[in-house]
């Protein structure tokens, strides 16, 4: 398989409904709670990408670009960036829909590293 089929086989999709339980008192997507669901994302994206043991080690800025509110649903999408000797950069988006009608936007962007380890949690290469 060719690395860029690897790349585009490793896209990973989650969808999420976002309830009482995961807003804040704007009853919008905690902050934090986005973020987890976004690292989440990152490490299954790097891992099946490499299928290798993966840790994320620095988020890039991360643009909330609008509010997540209560009662709709999110897709979030991690895709490979850039895949260096040791690691991967993923990007992920999340996307907000409205649960009774079809509008989809982005509502965030960030940018995820992981680096592969080995059994010693020290960094090792990733094969292309």
């Amino acid at each position: 398989m060719t690395l860029d089929q690897r790349i585009k086989q490793a896209e990973t999709r989650q969808f999420k409904a976002i309830f009482p339980n995961t807003v804040n008192h704007y009853d919008t997507l905690f902050g934090g709670t986005a973020m987890s669901f976004m690292d989440e994302v990152a490490f299954i994206t790097a891992t099946r990408f490499s299928r290798m043991k993966m840790v994320t080690v620095s988020s890039d800025k991360i643009d909330f670009q609008i509010p997540i509110p209560a009662g709709t649903i999110i897709e979030i999408i991690g895709s490979i960036q850039k895949v260096g000797n040791t690691s991967i950069q993923v990007k992920v988006e999340i996307f907000v829909e409205e649960m009774y009608s079809d509008s989809h936007k982005k509502a965030i962007e960030g940018v995820f590293t992981l680096v592969a380890i080995d059994e010693n949690k020290k960094p090792v290469s990733i094969p292309k």
